[in-house]
């Protein structure tokens, strides 16, 4: 049996990305670990580090790696394992 991943997700007030997003994994009962950029300067900066500069959003860490506006499918997927 694998390890559960470890998810971050990256998000800000008024996305429908991130709505969206949220809305399947709470449905799920799925909880990644969640971080308003607008509230976090650090977290901000890193998505533009990974957003071609830009502070897309969601964007999602799974298990140290980084996926701007990933399905939430991948998601779900990733917090199901285990």
């Amino acid at each position: 049996m694998n390890a559960p991943a470890e998810v971050t997700l990256y998000w800000r007030p008024g996305c429908p990305f991130c709505m969206r997003m949220r809305a399947t994994l709470r449905l799920r009962g799925l909880r990644p670990r969640e971080v308003d950029i607008w509230k976090d300067p650090d977290a901000a900066a890193f998505v533009r580090s990974v957003a071609d500069g830009n502070e897309t959003v969601p964007t999602v860490v799974i298990d140290g790696v980084a996926h701007v506006n990933p399905p939430p499918r991948m998601v779900v997927d990733a917090l199901r394992r285990g």
